[in-house]
C-alpha cells in the first residue's frame, strides 16, 4: 500500500508536469495541496474514506498513463541530479529518515492534532458535536485531512503521521528553491540553503517531529511568495499553483486565513506589476476568482462549525466571547506582551533585531559599494511593516478574544512570535538570493561557464562564499538532526512512553470510543498532571474522554476517590502511592493498570498489567 501510494503521488506528480507550465520546484506542494484539500472536501461531505480511495485511484491511473505513455514512445527516465540537487536529496531523505523514527511528545498532539487524526482514521468521518474526545472542535482540519489520507494507505502509526507532515514541510522548502533561475551557480542553492536551515533556529520551540502546524504556516506563504515571483510573468500559471496552497493555508489553523492574506497579496502584487501582456480587467477576473477558490475551503468550515457545533463553545469563536476584560488587566496584558516581544533572551526577538541589522547593513554595502538597486530595502520595510501589524493582531486576540487566565500568561505567545519571525527571516533571505542572483557581472550564457566571472579575484570571493554559506548550513542542520535524535534516544523516558507501555495505542475498528472511567496517578513532575498533560496522553492511547489525573491520594478518601471510577492507572509511582495502595488494597502499586472493584461499598483493586499492545 505504501508503494501504491507513492505511484499515486509520482502520477499527480508527472501529470502535472505534463499538462501545466508550472515549474518544477512548486509542483510537488501543488500535488499535496490539492490532495489535502480534494480530502478535505470529500470530509465535509461526509465521504471520507470514499473520496480519500477516489483520489489514491485517480493518482495510480494517471501513473500507469504515463508510463504507459513514456514506454510507447521509448522516453525513458534519465536520472540527472546536480551538484545542489544532490546536496538537497540527502538532506530531505535524512531527515525525512528521522521523522520515520520519531514519536509524539508535545502536549498540543495530544490535545488535539494527534486525537483528531486518530479519530478521523479510526471513523473514517470528521469529528461530530458528539466526539467527546475532541475538545477544540472549531480548529479546521485541512493537514488533518492530509495526514489522514496518508495513514489510510500507510498505517496508523505515529510515525507516518509525522512523516506525512514532514512532505508538506519539505515540499515547501523544495518550492523556495524556484525563485532561483541560475542554476548552475551554486552560491545560490548554498545561501538560499543556509538561510532554510537557519528558520529551524527560530522553529526551536515547534519542530517537525510533530503535528503542530505553526512552522507550516510562514513557510507555505514563503512558497506563495516564490510562485508569485517566478510566475510573475504569468497570471494563469501563478494563480493556477498558488489557490490550492492558499487554500490549505485558511484551513490550517485559524490564524492561516492572515498568512493566505499575506502570500497572495504579494502574489498579485507581483502579476499586477509585471504581466504586461494581460488587461486589467482580466487580471482583476482572475484575482477575484483566486480568492473565491482559496478563501472557500475557510467559508465552508466555518459554515460547518456553525451548523454542526451551534451548542457547542469552541476556542477564540466570536459567538462565544469570554468575558469582557477590565481595563487594568488590558493594561496588565498589554505591558506583559510588549515586555516578551521584546525581551532579547529570547529567540523571536533576537531574529527580529539580527535579521534587521544584517538586512541594513546589506544595505548599505550595496549603495555604497555594489550599487545594484537591491530589492532588499524595500523588503525590508513591507515586512516590518507585516510584522508590526500581526504583533498588533496577536495583542488583540489576547485582548479581546482569549480567556482571561490564558491571556495573562500569554499563551502560545513564543508559538505565534515564532511563526511570523519565520516568515520575516524568510521573505529577507529570499529576496537576498534574488538580489546576489542579479549582481553577477555576467549571466549564465553570455559567456562560457569557465569565464563567467568578472576577475580572478571575483571568482575566488565566489568560491569563499560557497564555502562559508555551506559550512553554515551543514552547522545548522547538525544542530536540528541531533535535536530531534537526543528527543528519539531520550522518548523512553518520557510519559507519553511510559503510558503506552501500559495501556498500549488502542484503536478500535468501529471508532467508538471507550466509555470506561479511568484515574490515572504520577507525580506532578513538570507540572503534568496539573497541567493536564497526563490526562491527554491517556485519552489518546486509550481512545477514551472519561481520563482524570491525580498526583496525590488523600488516605481519609481514597475509598470515595476511587468508587468513582472502573480502572486505576498508575503511570509513575512513588513511595507515598505505593505505601497507600499496599496498605489499604494489598497491591504493590507499580505502574501499570488495576481494574476497580466495588463490593457492597467495599474497594478492592486487581493488577491487570502493563501489557503494550492491549485493544
Amino acid at each position: 500500500m505504501i508503494l501504491l501510494l507513492a505511484c499515486s503521488f509520482l502520477g499527480y506528480i508527472m501529470m502535472v508536469q505534463k499538462v501545466t507550465e508550472i515549474r518544477t520546484e512548486f509542483v510537488p506542494v501543488f500535488v499535496f495541496s490539492s490532495v489535502a484539500c480534494i480530502v478535505y472536501f470529500c470530509g465535509l461531505a461526509g465521504i471520507l474514506f470514499e473520496g480519500s480511495a477516489v483520489v489514491m485511484a485517480a493518482g495510480l491511473i494517471a501513473f500507469c498513463i504515463i508510463i504507459t505513455d513514456r514506454f510507447r514512445k521509448k522516453i525513458y527516465f534519465k536520472p540527472r541530479l546536480s551538484l545542489s540537487g544532490f546536496f538537497w536529496a540527502a538532506g530531505t531523505l535524512l531527515f525525512l529518515s528521522l521523522l520515520l523514527r520519531s514519536e509524539l511528545i508535545h502536549y498540543d498532539n495530544f490535545s488535539h492534532w494527534a486525537i483528531v487524526v486518530k479519530q478521523m482514521l479510526s471513523t473514517d468521518a470528521f469529528p461530530t458535536a458528539g466526539s467527546a474526545l475532541i475538545d477544540f472542535k472549531n480548529y479546521p482540519l485541512g493537514t488533518s485531512s492530509f495526514i489522514y489520507y496518508v495513514c489510510r494507505f500507510a498505517g496508523n502509526y505515529q510515525q507516518i503521521m509525522i512523516f506525512a507532515q514532514g512532505l508538506l514541510i519539505f515540499s515547501c522548502f523544495y518550492a523556495l528553491f524556484g525563485i532561483i533561475n541560475e542554476k548552475k551557480r551554486f552560491l545560490l542553492y548554498a545561501f538560499l540553503g543556509a538561510g532554510c536551515a537557519m528558520l529551524s533556529f527560530f522553529n526551536i520551540t515547534i519542530r517537525i517531529n510533530n503535528l503542530l502546524v505553526d512552522f507550516l504556516l510562514p513557510i507555505y506563504t514563503l512558497a506563495i511568495f516564490a510562485v508569485g515571483y517566478q510566475h510573475r510573468s504569468d497570471y494563469k500559471t501563478a494563480f493556477t499553483c498558488a489557490f490550492s496552497m492558499a487554500a490549505l493555508l485558511t484551513i490550517t489553523k485559524s490564524t492561516g486565513i492572515i498568512f493566505a492574506i499575506i502570500g497572495l497579496a504579494f502574489l498579485f502584487y507581483m502579476v499586477f506589476i509585471h504581466d504586461k501582456n494581460t488587461s486589467g480587467v482580466r487580471k482583476t477576473i482572475f484575482i477575484l476568482i483566486t480568492l473565491i477558490v482559496a478563501i472557500s475551503p475557510y467559508l465552508m468550515w466555518s459554515q460547518h462549525v456553525k451548523t454542526e457545533f451551534s451548542e457547542v463553545e469552541n476556542k477564540f469563536d466570536i459567538q462565544n466571547m469570554p468575558e469582557e476584560k477590565t481595563l487594568e488587566q488590558v493594561q496588565k496584558i498589554s505591558r506583559l506582551f510588549i515586555r516578551s516581544g521584546t525581551d532579547m533572551s529570547t529567540r523571536p526577538a533576537m531574529g527580529i533585531l539580527a535579521f534587521n541589522l544584517v538586512a541594513a547593513g546589506a544595505i548599505i554595502f550595496d549603495l555604497l559599494v555594489l550599487k545594484k538597486k537591491w530589492r532588499l530595502l524595500k523588503a525590508l520595510i513591507v515586512l516590518d511593516v507585516v510584522l508590526i501589524l500581526y504583533y498588533a493582531g496577536i495583542l488583540a486576540m489576547y485582548i479581546f478574544s482569549m480567556p482571561l487566565e490564558e491571556a495573562l500568561y500569554l499563551a502560545g505567545f513564543e508559538r505565534y512570535a515564532s511563526s511570523i519571525v519565520v516568515l520575516f527571516a524568510g521573505g529577507l533571505i529570499m529576496t537576498a538570493t534574488i538580489d546576489i542572483e542579479n549582481s553577477f557581472y555576467y549571466k549564465i550564457g553570455q559567456v562560457p561557464d569557465e569565464k563567467s566571472y568578472r576577475s580572478v579575484s571575483s571568482k575566488n570571493n565566489y568560491q569563499k562564499g560557497v564555502i562559508a554559506c555551506m559550512a553554515i548550513a551543514i552547522t545548522l542542520l547538525l544542530s536540528e538532526y541531533n535535536g530531534i535524535l537526543s528527543i528519539i534516544r531520550d522518548y523512553e523516558s518520557s510519559l507519553p512512553y511510559k503510558i503506552r507501555i501500559i495501556t498500549g495505542d488502542r484503536w478500535y475498528e468501529d471508532g467508538e470510543e471507550d466509555s470506561r472511567r479511568y484515574l490515572f496517578y504520577a507525580p506532578d513532575r513538570d507540572a503534568q498532571v496539573t497541567n493536564y498533560y497526563m490526562q491527554y496522553v491517556g485519552r489518546y492511547y486509550l481512545y477514551c474522554p472519561n481520563i482524570d489525573g491525580i498526583c496525590l491520594f488523600y488516605e481519609d478518601n481514597m475509598d470515595n476517590l476511587l468508587s468513582g471510577y472502573d480502572y486505576l492507572v498508575v503511570a509513575e509511582s512513588d513511595a507515598n502511592e505505593r505505601y497507600l495502595l499496599h496498605k489499604h488494597y494489598g497491591v504493590t502499586g507499580q505502574e501499570g493498570i488495576y481494574s476497580i472493584v466495588n463490593t457492597a461499598g467495599r474497594i478492592s483493586l486487581i493488577f491487570e498489567g502493563n501489557e503494550e499492545g492491549q485493544q
